[in-house]
C-alpha cells in the first residue's frame, strides 16, 4: 500500500519542486483519482433512478478527469488547465444537475457538491476567486429554488424512492469531503504551527546564547540603541596560563576539546550564580555581575565563582595537560551596550573594565586578584591576603589583595 500512495502521489512530479506546486499538484491528483469512481457510482445512480442524461454527463466528467490524470503522468505537462477544470467542475455540474432535473428537491440537493468549488478556490486560487465562486454557488442555489417553484417541466425527474436515497448520498458525500479538506488543512497548519514554535525555540536559545535575557526582550520589541550606566559592577577576567606553548603542543582538536571542556564548566558556573557571561577572547573567559540587572552583592558572587573556577581546574586533568588559571576582578561603574548590526554582542567598557583585565594579567600563576575596590565590598566575608602595591601598566602603582577562600559561616 505504502508503493501505491508513493507511486500516485509522485505522479507528475518535477525534479525540485516546491511546496506551492506540490500542494496545487497533489489537489490535482487525488481530485482526479476520487472523481473517478464517484462518477461511475453516480452515473449508474442516476440512470437506475430515471435520469439517464445525468448518468451520461457524469460518465463525461470520469472519462475527462482519468484522461486529465493520464495525461498529467505521462508528460506532467497541461497541469494549470485541469486543476481549473477540475476546481469549476463540481459548481458545473450542480448546474447542469438542477437545470435538468427541475430545482433543488427534484436533484435530491445535488447543488451542495457545488460547494466544493469555493472550497478548492480558496486552497488553490486564494480568498479572492474564492469570493467569486462563492457567489457563483449562491446564484446555482438561487437558481435552484427559482426552478424548484417554477411551472416548467424537468428535462428528466428522478424516481421519488430514489430522491431520498440521492440526497442522504449527496449530503453525506459533501460533508466527507467537506471534512476531509478541512481536516487536512488542520494538520497542515498545527505542523506549520509546530515547526514556527520550533524555530522560534531555536532562534530565542540562540539569541540568548549571545544575549542577556533581558536585552534579548528588548531588542525583540524595541529598535533602539542599548547603552546603560552601572554604577556598582563587578567584572571578572580568567586566563590560562602559558596557553600559547601549551597550544603548539597540541593538535586542533584536542586544543578545541579542552577550551570546550573548561569553558563549558564556567558556562554552568555562570548559571548558577546568576551572573552574565560577556565574552571570551582566545583563552580568556569574562563574566561581569551587577549588569544587566543590578544587584548589591555583586562582588561576592564573583568572587564565589573564580574561587569555583580554581577549584575545577585545580582537581583535574584535560587529556594529558594540567591547567592553571590567572584570575582578576574589579568592582566599579561601567556602561554596557549592544554593538554591531549582524553578529551583535553585548560588552562593557569603563576603567573598571580595563582594570579587572590588568589584575588578571598581572596575577600570578593560580590565583585571583583583586583591587581594593572589591576588596572593600568582601573583606567580611571572605579571607584576603594583601599582595601590597603592584605596578599596573597604564593605572601606576595599586593595591591589590588576593582572595585565599571564603569565611566559615
Amino acid at each position: 500500500m505504502k508503493h501505491i500512495l508513493k507511486f500516485l502521489n509522485d505522479i507528475g512530479a518535477p525534479p525540485m519542486e516546491d511546496d506551492d506546486s506540490r500542494l496545487r499538484r497533489m489537489i490535482f491528483i487525488w481530485a482526479s483519482i476520487a472523481g473517478v469512481p464517484s462518477c461511475a457510482m453516480y452515473s449508474v445512480l442516476y440512470t437506475f433512478f430515471g435520469a439517464p442524461l445525468i448518468g451520461t454527463i457524469m460518465l463525461a466528467y470520469m472519462t475527462i478527469c482519468l484522461f486529465d490524470l493520464v495525461v498529467f503522468g505521462v508528460t506532467g505537462r497541461g497541469f494549470n488547465p485541469f486543476l481549473l477544470f477540475l476546481t469549476l467542475s463540481p459548481m458545473i455540474a450542480s448546474f447542469l444537475v438542477v437545470i435538468i432535473l427541475g430545482g433543488l428537491m427534484g436533484s435530491a440537493m445535488h447543488v451542495v457538491w457545488g460547494l466544493l468549488t469555493p472550497l478548492a478556490a480558496l486552497v488553490v486560487y486564494g480568498p479572492k476567486a474564492a469570493r467569486y465562486c462563492f457567489a457563483a454557488y449562491l446564484g446555482v442555489l438561487g437558481l435552484g429554488a427559482f426552478l424548484s417553484y417554477s411551472t416548467a417541466h424537468p428535462i428528466n425527474v428522478l424516481d421519488p424512492r430514489g430522491i431520498s436515497v440521492m440526497m442522504g448520498i449527496n449530503i453525506i458525500g459533501v460533508s466527507a469531503f467537506a471534512f476531509g479538506i478541512l481536516h487536512y488543512f488542520v494538520h497542515q497548519r498545527d505542523l506549520a504551527l509546530g515547526l514556527l514554535r520550533s524555530e522560534r525555540e531555536k532562534s530565542e536559545a540562540l539569541l540568548l546564547n549571545i544575549l542577556p535575557k533581558d536585552i534579548a526582550s528588548i531588542l525583540k520589541n524595541e529598535s533602539r540603541t542599548i547603552a546603560d550606566h552601572f554604577d556598582g559592577a563587578s567584572i571578572l577576567f580568567a586566563d590560562v596560563v602559558d596557553f600559547t606553548p601549551m597550544s603548539a603542543k597540541m593538535s586542533p582538536t584536542e586544543l578545541v576539546e579542552l577550551l570546550n571542556e573548561v569553558f563549558s564548566y564556567f558556562d554552568t558556573l555562570v548559571e548558577k550564580y546568576d551572573v552574565e557571561k560577556i565574552k571570551t577572547i582566545g583563552d580568556c573567559y569574562m563574566v561581569a555581575s551587577g549588569v544587566p540587572r543590578p544587584r548589591v552583592d555583586h562582588a561576592h558572587v564573583l568572587a564565589r565563582l573564580a574561587l569555583e573556577m580554581r577549584a575545577f581546574v585545580s582537581q583535574r586533568t584535560f587529556g594529558q595537560h594540567k591547567v592553571n588559571l590567572r584570575i582578576g576582578i574589579n568592582s566599579g561603574s561601567v556602561v554596557a551596550g549592544v554593538i554591531g548590526r549582524k553578529k551583535f554582542i553585548y560588552d562593557l567598557w569603563g576603567d573598571a573594565v580595563n582594570t579587572a583585565s590588568r589584575m588578571e594579567s598581572h596575577g600570578s600563576e593560580g590565583t585571583i586578584q583583586i583591587t581594593r575596590a572589591t576588596y572593600e565590598l568582601i573583606k567580611s566575608d571572605f579571607v584576603c591576603e594583601s599582595r601590597g602595591t603592584v605596578y599596573v601598566k597604564g593605572k601606576g602603582e595599586m593595591e591589590a589583595w588576593q582572595i585565599q577562600g571564603d569565611l566559615e559561616p
